[in-house]
């Protein structure tokens, strides 16, 4: 296909058509016709009217943006440049490398799509390459990676043992900290590296992990991910690139590869299989190294719907009466982890209307939600909640998100922000809804602000369900009773289940994980307790008397419904009888 780009770069779509010679003038007239009269794009339109197909449509976008076509039929790519792309992206992104120049570190790859231009940025995050595309025939391309990458999908252990072979790592071999900049800026472009890396955060993601780990000891290095709370490790590759995996990360992330003294922060922004992921990055020095942790917030995996978060539907009706208060202060508490930001972002999502101006403090921003003004916590610049908080009521806001309630300052300007006629939500680290009392007090704050502005508590726990693929009946030992203080008696009329362990989920029993709710809400005999400054049992009494099921409770209730098992409720929550001794 003999067509000059150059000529065609910027031009209108039309008159790119037309000269491809696939349409004629008359026709991109007529097509101008219907625009004017129904709206759209005219490339659509003119597929609508039969005039050309979806691929011609594709091919003159990108010949509009100026990418070149290259003719993948015969083609014959070496060897060494289809191995610069692991199988697994060059799949997933349909993504074919062509060419590379080792001096510029340029490599040329075609793709089918002109808007397939996140696939290009991951590839230069990802692998450091700088990136010149071209556009190609769709079927050609598929057959292209057919023929290069129709093989086993590379594994960490092939990557490790090809590291063992090269020379430019095991130069790192027990150079311990005296290594120059140079050669840790080497090492992190390595090929290999940067395919670990890779094929790492690959893995991670596709087992839905939350956390990649990437830890230096005295005598080996460790790669671990969380999945559902759980931490497993991978294959560990050897000590000495430590520092060249560090320096990777770093280098995605925009952090500083030459500072190893101090912590750094960072993120990596993703598109994986076409859903937005972002990385955040913390590098903390050790004795042995850099320790990376990378948190996973992979918004395909994250609901933000009221409905899914896996509420009863008394608790639900429950909790979206505390949300619609005109004004207040709604807690959300629980242990790190526990998904007290999706529930609140879940909340606020469904009172995120055209009408409400709703305010966000958080450390850090986890999730970009459109219509909501978010502010991320900057400590280091003087930016706390409190200093946050004061801004805010300058900004006329009729909802406010404080990420956390850490000090009397916050809290005091929480609820002033309340009783002026703003709804807050906030967290709080305390092990169940009626404790939180005793820790605002503990701030410092006086009963009566408590009892003016507090409208009610929700605590949370995560437990993992019971694998789908081979969940199994059982009947648990009376030691397994005991533990969650239930009697054979109980058991009458119920069946119990659990995972006997499968491929799907790495033989654990467990496949993904969901919440259980404790709902405190506060009347009049409430927050006259709260007034006397009454202990947590004797609040935790009356709730439970006014029907507040406890995280026990609703765990019991999730066992007897096949969601999940005793050992994962005994696990994650607290037996409040024994709390009363």
């Amino acid at each position: 296909m003999e067509i000059d780009v150059t000529q065609l770069k910027g031009r209108p779509l039309g008159r790119v058509l037309v000269k491809m010679g696939h349409i004629t003038r008359d026709q991109v007239h007529e097509a101008l016709d219907v625009q004017k009269a129904k709206g759209g794009p005219i490339g659509q339109i003119l597929v609508d009217l039969g005039h050309i197909d979806e691929k011609t449509l594709k091919l003159a976008l990108a010949f509009q943006v100026g990418m070149q076509f290259v003719d993948l039929v015969g083609a014959d790519v070496p060897e060494e440049v289809v191995r610069l792309i692991p199988a697994q992206m060059a799949n997933a992104y349909k993504i074919m490398p062509l060419k590379y120049d080792a001096a510029s570190h340029t490599l040329e790859v075609a793709v089918a799509s002109a808007d397939n231009f996140r696939a290009t940025d991951d590839l230069r995050t990802l692998m450091g390459f700088n990136v010149v595309t071209r556009i190609a025939d769709p079927e050609a391309l598929t057959g292209a990676l057919m023929k290069y990458y129709d093989v086993e999908p590379e594994s960490i252990g092939d990557l490790i043992n090809e590291m063992a072979g090269d020379e430019q790592l095991t130069f790192l071999e027990d150079r311990g900290e005296s290594i120059d900049l140079d050669t840790i800026k080497a090492a992190a472009e390595s090929n290999p590296v940067k395919r670990l890396v890779n094929l790492v955060l690959w893995e991670a993601i596709r087992a839905r992990a939350s956390d990649v780990h990437f830890e230096p000891f005295e005598d080996e290095f460790k790669m671990r991910y969380r999945v559902d709370g759980v931490l497993y490790e991978m294959l560990p590759p050897p000590k000495s690139i430590a520092v060249a995996i560090a320096s990777r990360i770093k280098v995605m992330s925009n952090l500083n590869i030459a500072e190893r003294r101090v912590p750094q922060d960072g993120r990596i922004e993703l598109l994986i299989g076409g859903q937005p992921v972002d990385l955040r990055v913390s590098v903390l020095p050790t004795m042995f190294g850099e320790s990376v942790v990378m948190r996973v917030l992979d918004r395909s995996q994250v609901s933000l719907d009221l409905e899914r978060l896996g509420m009863r539907d008394d608790d639900l009706r429950i909790f979206r009466q505390l949300i619609q208060r005109p004004n207040g202060i709604c807690i959300v508490t629980g242990p790190t982890g526990s998904g007290k930001t999706t529930t609140l972002y879940a909340a606020l999502n469904e009172l995120n209307q055209v009408d409400t101006k709703i305010l966000t403090s958080e450390d850090p921003v986890e999730y970009d939600i459109d219509g909501l003004i978010q502010v991320a916590i900057n400590p280091d610049a003087g930016l706390t909640f409190a200093r946050c908080l004061r801004s805010f009521l300058r900004q006329d806001p009729d909802i406010i998100l404080i990420g956390e309630i850490r000090d009397l300052e916050t809290a005091e300007i929480a609820a002033q922000s309340s009783l002026t006629g703003h709804l807050v939500f906030t967290t709080l680290h305390t092990t169940d809804a009626p404790s939180s009392i005793a820790r605002l007090l503990d701030l410092g704050l006086e009963p009566f602000l408590i009892t003016a502005t507090l409208e009610g508590i929700v605590a949370q726990r995560l437990v993992r369900v019971i694998c789908p693929r081979c969940k199994e009946e059982y009947v648990p030992t009376d030691e397994m009773l005991g533990q969650i203080r239930l009697t054979t008696a109980d058991l009458k009329g119920k069946t119990l289940y659990r995972g006997a362990g499968c491929e799907y989920c790495r033989k654990t029993g467990y496949s993904g994980r969901f919440a259980l709710f404790e709902i405190m809400t506060l009347d009049d005999d409430q927050r006259d307790l709260v007034m006397k400054k009454s202990s947590t049992n004797i609040i935790r009494d009356a709730a439970r008397k006014r029907g507040m099921r406890t995280l026990r409770e609703s765990g019991l209730l999730a066992i007897f419904d096949g969601l999940t098992t005793i050992e994962e409720v005994v696990a994650q929550t607290i037996d409040e009888q024994m709390m009363e001794f």
